[in-house]
Parts: structure tokens; C-alpha cells; sequence
């Protein structure tokens, strides 16, 4: 089982409060990351502010763009794998530009970039970034995994689709990882054909076990329906985590966090699923203490999950961010590696 870190890139107005983390510190973070034995850091990416942020906080949030921002950590880092999570292809029109950064930061980092890949949570910033292109999101994302496989695989590559097209291009170098792993993000039953179709991965949000099972069972039939390996695709949910001394502690620390009132946020679109189920947050997470912890993260393994990608600690401020990934370290990650 892998564990790894979410880095708070564009999370500033969101799971975190406004302002939140330095440049400087988000390679901290990192660079602890790489200390505590974590797989991989996963950044997320936004262009522009959420229209309810700005109603919530004066000051503006720092998004950082997470291309430069994961090639800037790898330089600072050893072992510690760079992930997208997830980058936005509906944001990012130029295919072949966008394949040349991530080949470039494969190369850079020596073979430690994996690109998860989804539609975006937030259709006004799409709109905002790309007024009046009238698409549908996951097709894009669909066509555009499909594109970069051609581009990093053919010495000479042509594409001609609905979205994207490019002709006679030679695009060198290559990246270093044959194929570059590609995680699909997304809960719906669209992400979960995509990811068993076209990925090395599929990135799900916070969801219980039972859930988790069924959709890994769905992956893992269209995957073999399709001549792929089922157990070559890394199955990785996300999951917000707070860890404290007892169930109690860990709560009231989750529900004073600027985390759990974004989770709430999204009852009426991310998570709505979830919310139909009636599940608390607080049981579809890792929240509480490291016994419950485990015992979570077993029923997860239990039920397809082989990484538990881009841990998104509870923390209002960094040392609480770095606090919280010790002591998760420490109590869960150490379980798993005896």
C-alpha cells in the first residue's frame, strides 16, 4: 500500500485558509514529504479564483501553477515521485505545448512524474478561461489522454479529432517512463471507463469501501474486456485525513478546519453522491485516530484501493499541515510497511 501527499498548489480558499502557504513552503512540505517516506506529492491545478471564495475572503489565494511548481519540487526532492492531481486538459488548449512540459519534466526529474487527469471540479472556471467553446468537458479529457499516448509514443504524430489536432509533429525527447502513468480522476461512471480504457491509474475522491468495491469490480471487467492487465491500473482514491489522539480529538479538529466547511461546499456537485448516501465525512475519510485510521485504510486495501493518493491533511496553517503528516506517518504508514 502507497501513501502519499497533497500539496496545497490551489487549495487556498478551499481546504485551506486564505493566505495559507509560501512558494518556500510548499517545497517544505515536500521535502518533509520525501523525509517521512511518502510515494509522491500531488498538486492540483486552477486558473482563477471560485466565484464563492472571493465572496468568503478579502484577500485573493495564491494558486500556483503546478507544472513549474513540480518541476521546481523534483530539483529539490530525491526518491519522492511528482504527481498532477489532476491537471485539467479543458483548461490547457495546446496539446502538443502541454505534452512538451510533461516530457520535459519527466526527463528533468528522472522518470518521477505520474499525470493524473480530470474534467475539473469547477465549470465556471472553465468558462471563464474558455468563453463560448461549447464542450463537453470529459470528452476533451477523453480525446486529449488518447492524443499525448500517440505523441509520446510515435516518432511522427499526427492527430486530426473533435478537440485537438496537430500534424507532422516530432516531439523530442520523449519522456523517460514508457508509458507516462496517467491517473484519471472522477467518481462517475465515465472516469471509471476512461481510467480502465486509457490509464495506468484511477484517482477516485473520498468514498466508503462498499462503494469503492464496486466500482474497482466495473474497472477492473472493462479493462479485461478490453485486452488490458486489470492489475497493471494502481487504484487510488484520495482521501482528507485528520489524526489525533482519540475519535473525538480528531473530529472537532476536522470540523473547526477551513477543510471541512469546503467539503460541505460541495454536497450539491463533487460530492453529491456521497451526500445521497447519507455518509458523514468523518466516515469516508481517514478522520480519527490511528487504530480507526488503520483499520479504514485495511477495508480500502480489502476493497481494491493499492495507493492512497494525494492525502489532503487537515491543517489551518503549515506546521499543522507538517504536524499532521508525521504523526500519519508515524501511526499509519509504519503499520503497513511491517
Amino acid at each position: 500500500m502507497r501513501f502519499s501527499v497533497g500539496l496545497p498548489t490551489c487549495m487556498e480558499g478551499m481546504m485551506y485558509p486564505v493566505p495559507f502557504a509560501t512558494s518556500a513552503q510548499i517545497v517544505e512540505i515536500a521535502q518533509y514529504a520525501d523525509k517521512l517516506g511518502y510515494h509522491s506529492v500531488w498538486g492540483n491545478d486552477h486558473m482563477t479564483t471560485q466565484r464563492y471564495v472571493r465572496a468568503e475572503f478579502p484577500t485573493p489565494p495564491n494558486f500556483w501553477e503546478i507544472l513549474i511548481t513540480l518541476t521546481y519540487v523534483a530539483a529539490q526532492t530525491t526518491t519522492l515521485r511528482v504527481a498532477t492531481g489532476v491537471l485539467v486538459p479543458a483548461m490547457r488548449r495546446d496539446i502538443v505545448v502541454m505534452a512538451k512540459q510533461l516530457a520535459t519534466l519527466d526527463q528533468f526529474s528522472g522518470g518521477r512524474l505520474m499525470v493524473g487527469m480530470g474534467v475539473g471540479a469547477y465549470r465556471e472556471e472553465f468558462e471563464a478561461l474558455q468563453p463560448g467553446w461549447k464542450v463537453q468537458r470529459g470528452d476533451v479529457l477523453e480525446e486529449c489522454v488518447q492524443a499525448l499516448q500517440v505523441l509520446f509514443s510515435q516518432r511522427i504524430a499526427d492527430w486530426q479529432g473533435t478537440y485537438y489536432a496537430f500534424k507532422d509533429v516530432e516531439m523530442y525527447p520523449k519522456p523517460v517512463q514508457t508509458p507516462l502513468p496517467f491517473y484519471i480522476g472522477g467518481n462517475n461512471a465515465n472516469s471509471i471507463r476512461r481510467a480502465a480504457l486509457y490509464g495506468q491509474g484511477w484517482m477516485g475522491a473520498g468514498m466508503p469501501p462498499d462503494q469503492l468495491f464496486v466500482h474497482v469490480k466495473r474497472l477492473r471487467e472493462i479493462a479485461a474486456e478490453n485486452g488490458r492487465d486489470p492489475d497493471t491500473i494502481d487504484i487510488a482514491p484520495q482521501m482528507a485525513a485528520c489524526i489525533d489522539k482519540n475519535q473525538e480529538a480528531a473530529h472537532q479538529r476536522f470540523q473547526n478546519s477551513q477543510m471541512y466547511a469546503h467539503l460541505v461546499s460541495l454536497k450539491a456537485t463533487t460530492l453529491k453522491d456521497q451526500a445521497k448516501s447519507g455518509a458523514k465525512f468523518e466516515d469516508i475519510n481517514l478522520i480519527g485516530d490511528g487504530q480507526t485510521i488503520i483499520e479504514r485504510v485495511g477495508k480500502l486495501r480489502d476493497a481494491g484501493a493499492s495507493h492512497i493518493s494525494g492525502i489532503l491533511f487537515t491543517a489551518n496553517t503549515v506546521e499543522e499541515f507538517k504536524d499532521q503528516m508525521q504523526y500519519f506517518a508515524e501511526e499509519v504508514i509504519r503499520y503497513f510497511e511491517n
